[in-house]
């Protein structure tokens, strides 16, 4: 890495998980162990054996997702920035906003494994007491994708705008149904149901963010060294209390990615480090601009890769 490069980190959300991803790390760097030993303590159950043994249906499960990602994500960080790298910016998608607040000093690992395995718990829920679907439609102006959203007669909304042309929709069965089929006649070049556990980022998870902004009030969220993008603003933030509020509106809100990836290249940012499971972040950051750099940091040989 350059160090002039002007560096921004991002963590992954739901959906990059993978049997036994950061098993490498657990065994190479006994920090790593200590982490997941705090996370299963705080949870209640083995999340290392949910991570490294267990089945991809058991990963799968929200409650056990977030989490793992966090743990993995939180702990490739740690290793980097002792490492020495000092990113001036941190955001995260979705989820992985909780890990960019551990990153840039808001949330204590402690606290945010707390908030986490409360989140996932709440949301998974959330979907089994309203079942919901989501579907990636891609091909399709954003602007379009809402407006086939708001003429649709079920729920259904955007819930993630991930890149130009890439939207992710959300809502009841009969809405993302119903909306797959309308896009499909708009002319969207991909229409594909996720295989996920409930309608995130939409009206249906109302139960989760309830519940959620209750816990966030006595959340301990101090004053962090950098800023963080929020999702739901895609603003620099850096106000414990605001950060709070987005927190909360995040799990009901649409997650503003290309604004926000937009926003840090505006400010200056030259390279994306997605730190955690996977490569989807950086994939993306490529679609929105070509110009800028994205690397991913998820195994010891691309730590060192990334640091030699």
């Amino acid at each position: 890495m350059a160090v002039s490069e002007k560096c921004a980190v991002i963590f992954p959300g739901q959906g990059s998980q993978f049997a036994g991803m950061g098993h490498d790390l657990y065994q190479s760097y006994p920090p790593v162990g200590i982490l997941f030993d705090k996370a299963s303590e705080a949870l209640g159950f083995d999340l290392a054996a949910y991570c490294f043994k267990g089945s991809d249906e058991e990963l799968n499960e929200t409650r056990i997702t977030q989490p793992a990602i966090f743990v993995h994500s939180v702990a490739t960080y740690y290793l980097l920035q002792e490492k020495g790298f000092s990113p001036l910016v941190a955001a995260g998608h979705s989820l992985g906003e909780y890990s960019a607040l551990v990153a840039a000093g808001y949330l204590s690992f402690e606290e945010g494994i707390s908030l986490v395995g409360l989140r996932g718990a709440l949301m998974q829920k959330a979907g089994d007491n309203a079942p919901g679907a989501m579907a990636a439609i891609i091909g399709l102006e954003d602007d379009r994708v809402a407006e086939l959203c708001k003429l649709a007669q079920e729920t259904v909304v955007p819930a993630n705008f991930n890149a130009p042309g890439q939207v992710v929709i959300s809502g009841s069965l009969a809405g993302v149904e119903s909306l797959m089929e309308a896009a499909g006649r708009a002319g969207a070049k991909i229409v594909k149901k996720l295989r996920v556990s409930g309608a995130f980022h939409s009206p249906l998870m109302s139960y989760a963010y309830e519940e959620m902004q209750v816990r966030l009030r006595e959340a301990k969220i101090t004053r962090g060294r950098i800023p963080v993008v929020a999702n739901v603003s895609a603003e620099f933030e850096t106000e414990p209390e605001k950060i709070r509020s987005l927190l909360a509106r995040q799990i009901t809100s649409p997650v503003l990615w290309t604004a926000s990836i937009e926003r840090m290249i505006s400010s200056g940012i030259e390279k994306f480090v997605e730190v955690g499971p996977g490569n989807v972040l950086a994939g993306l950051c490529r679609r929105i601009n070509r110009s800028v750099k994205a690397v991913s940091v998820s195994n010891i040989e691309q730590l060192n890769d990334f640091v030699s």
